[in-house]
């Protein structure tokens, strides 16, 4: 929590937009300081100065700072959304938590259908290994399928063999 603003000779933001003194025991010193004057606006322009400091005035000092922080949070949203302020992005952030809920339960299906179709005999019958129709007479090779070499290239040849046409 910062001390008085009246201190550094510079009133806090609040005195500042108001165009009063700002004296030691200022209530709001504290919580709008010189620095971040659009704070002490919006919720000046939202809920008025002197509900604020009524209201800072009623709650207990260790409480200030987060009662100084909602009310700061709702007057930016209701600057941003007059209509519907912070409840506006409540609604939003709660429809994509639905839309990804659904999105997850739909990933969770399929992944249970998956399991329910995939049993350990079934994996391997699911293997598509391509037909080899053509076979040379040499090695009983397919044609033009590359099997690893002993060589030190590590290339694919013929394994050794001469199994051309």
């Amino acid at each position: 929590m910062m001390a008085s603003s009246s201190s550094y000779n510079s009133p806090c933001a609040a005195c500042k937009f108001l165009r009063r003194k700002c004296l030691s025991g200022c209530i709001f010193a504290p919580y709008f300081p010189p620095q971040d004057p659009q704070k002490f606006i919006n919720v000046h322009k939202i809920f008025g100065a002197s509900n604020v400091g009524k209201l800072l005035n009623e709650v207990l000092p260790h409480q200030r700072e987060d009662a100084v922080n909602s009310l700061a949070y709702e007057a930016e949203a209701r600057v941003r959304d007059p209509v519907y302020g912070s409840v506006g992005v409540i609604s939003f952030l709660q429809r994509q938590v639905d839309r990804l809920q659904k999105d997850l339960d739909s990933a969770n299906a399929d992944l249970i259908r998956y399991r329910r179709n995939t049993t350990p005999s079934s994996r391997l019958s699911s293997i598509q290994l391509p037909p080899y129709v053509y076979h040379n007479n040499v090695n009983n090779r397919p044609w033009n399928c590359h099997y690893p070499s002993n060589n030190s290239r590590g290339g694919g040849g013929d394994g050794g063999g001469s199994g051309g046409i």
